[in-house]
């Protein structure tokens, strides 16, 4: 059968590197994970393409594989050259992964279409308590942003709602010349592991609108921002944290700014 036609409009840049394919699936590090007690490992691959990491995916004896893809020319591919594949056909934004993963843990992994892997990782945090372990390759801008530390300029929303719930590794960087068609940008490979967080320890809706809304104005200061949340006045814009910029704030900063707002802001209800 014919290679699979790359589409511009899904951002598919087919990866052709054997080493680097094999590289990214064991970047997964599952034989030290300790949250699987089963013998079989529960893995989600999302946009297999034409299966260049699947491949050696289904040649780990120890990983149940389960694909989505979303291309209907891919999936007439991975059908004929790999039929052992359990396969879906459908959206990965769409799934319910409580319906195909209705008990236990799973990982999950993929060369990453690079116009949604933000949709993509924000899918997967609202499946954290099941979802272990993630790894993937996406744009290297991206990655840098996720891995960021704070007083980074890379630092920003996505570094902290991620680093909240995971610990993320930026593994290593992959040229352009590897795929086909070669993409306009670099590439990294990145790692989630969950971190010890069981709960948050604020209101996590009114938290996500305190990054978001700091983000807003990321290189003013706090109380510019926030502002817009608390009202012109509120005697919180007075004090000390509220003088830095969102990006020197790190998530346990940013948890207690939440219940500090939470606490003394009568108007949180109307915030949320």
């Amino acid at each position: 059968m014919q290679r699979v036609r790359a589409k511009k409009s899904l951002g598919q840049h087919f990866l052709r590197d054997l080493n680097v394919a094999q590289q990214i699936a064991d970047s997964l590090q599952i034989s030290d994970n300790q949250v699987f007690s089963e013998d079989k490992i529960r893995v989600l691959e999302v946009g297999p393409g034409m299966g260049v990491l699947t491949q050696f995916l289904l040649q780990n004896p120890r990983i149940e594989l389960t694909a989505i893809e979303l291309d209907r020319e891919s999936v007439d591919y991975l059908k004929v050259n790999f039929p052992q594949l359990h396969l879906i056909h459908g959206d990965f934004l769409k799934l319910d992964l409580n319906v195909l993963y209705p008990e236990g843990n799973f990982c999950v992994i993929g060369n990453y279409p690079y116009n949604i892997s933000s949709q993509i990782f924000f899918k997967v945090l609202q499946y954290k308590d099941k979802v272990p372990c993630c790894s993937g390759m996406i744009q290297k801008e991206v990655a840098e942003r996720l891995a960021a530390k704070p007083k980074n300029k890379s630092y920003g929303i996505l570094s902290v709602l991620m680093q909240t719930w995971y610990d993320i590794e930026y593994l290593f960087t992959v040229h352009e010349y590897v795929f086909d068609p070669p993409p306009k940008v670099k590439s990294a490979v990145v790692r989630f592991t969950r971190n010890r967080r069981k709960e948050m320890e604020c209101n996590e809706q009114l938290f996500i609108k305190v990054v978001k809304t700091s983000f807003n104005q990321r290189r003013k200061q706090m109380r510019n921002s926030l502002q817009v949340l608390l009202g012109k006045g509120n005697s919180l814009l007075e004090l000390p944290i509220m003088k830095r910029r969102p990006e020197e704030l790190s998530v346990e900063e940013f948890i207690g700014l939440t219940n500090l707002i939470e606490k003394h802001n009568v108007g949180t209800q109307n915030i949320l």
